[in-house]
């Protein structure tokens, strides 16, 4: 196991919530009929035609996008994607806390807005780690919310398995990923994911002592190794995505003359228990000082989730 068991659970812990929240935000969009905050109006396709070319549409974006992080690296103007950062983390955020505060007040953008505004800033300017996981459980659920409406079974199947194998690319082959949260994180100061940093037994055993036995001063200049517990915001965000559109979908006819798959709240929750499956057999196998792409174990976990749904429900 690469983190002891209570840092695996935290995160564990952190991603089941998150899946949670991002299934409530969802529907209040998609079932429930309320409109995106900012006139982000989604298309409704209607025909897999359609859904295909949002599909098409999405991986261009990804890749762009991607394309324009490097670039950005490459000229070392960190504050450019600081302010990236912020203004999708407060999209990101409104959309989220407007379906939250819709329980409470009729002013649901307003408080959304001054709220997600506050928590961004101190997420990208104010460097505290509870903040920033906390405003993670907020973030991923938002962003899901703008994608479940172009995308269908067929599509988000689709674009797992190619998430998958660019995960799989993009840690195992060229190690981008680890770069680029190296990145994030020395420089930008900011990550797009969850972010546990901790100490090892032996190093807090090592801290305990010499608080008893250094001055202050000492106690400064001795060097103190934290380890960081991550997990991918990309991880996060697609389980969410799938089960939102496994939310939304009311039945498809199965190929080859199998039975129809129903969608709905119970199917969604397999692809939540599937995928929370498959990210604790990943942090069970691997190992200490190892990276691992965390999205194809999570698909594959989906997908039993699915089938699991399919046959049971």
């Amino acid at each position: 196991m690469k983190h002891n068991i209570k840092i695996t659970f935290v995160l564990i812990a952190m991603f089941i919530l998150t899946q949670f929240i991002g299934l409530f935000v969802v529907n209040h969009y998609i079932n429930d009929g309320n409109a995106l905050p900012f006139g982000l109006e989604t298309p409704q396709p209607n025909t897999q035609a359609e859904y295909s070319s949002f599909f098409v549409t999405i991986i261009f974006a990804f890749i762009v996008a991607i394309l324009i992080f490097f670039l950005l690296t490459r000229m070392k103007i960190e504050f450019v994607l600081r302010a990236w950062f912020f203004i999708v983390v407060t999209i990101a955020l409104t959309i989220s806390l407007t379906s939250v505060f819709s329980l409470f007040t009729t002013y649901t953008f307003i408080a959304a807005l001054l709220v997600a505004v506050a928590l961004a800033s101190l997420k990208i300017f104010g460097r505290n780690f509870l903040v920033h996981n906390f405003t993670e459980l907020f973030i991923y659920p938002g962003i899901a919310a703008v994608f479940v409406p172009i995308l269908n079974l067929y599509t988000v199947l689709a674009l797992l398995v190619l998430i998958s194998i660019y995960d799989i690319w993009a840690v195992w082959h060229s190690g981008i990923m680890q770069k680029m949260a190296k990145y994030q994180i020395d420089k930008v100061r900011v990550f797009s994911g969850f972010f546990v940093p901790y100490m090892a037994k032996g190093m807090r055993a090592k801290v305990k002592n010499w608080k008893k036995t250094l001055s202050k001063s000492q106690l400064n200049k001795k060097k103190i190794k934290v380890n960081v517990a991550i997990l991918g915001g990309g991880d996060v965000v697609f389980p969410i995505i799938t089960s939102g559109v496994v939310l939304k979908t009311a039945e498809i006819t199965m190929p080859f003359g199998l039975k129809q798959f129903v969608g709905g709240f119970g199917s969604a929750l397999f692809v939540i228990f599937g995928a929370t499956l498959g990210l604790s057999y990943l942090f069970l196998v691997s190992e200490k000082k190892k990276f691992y792409p965390a999205m194809p174990f999570i698909t594959a976990g989906i997908v039993v989730g699915m089938v699991l749904g399919w046959l049971i429900l």
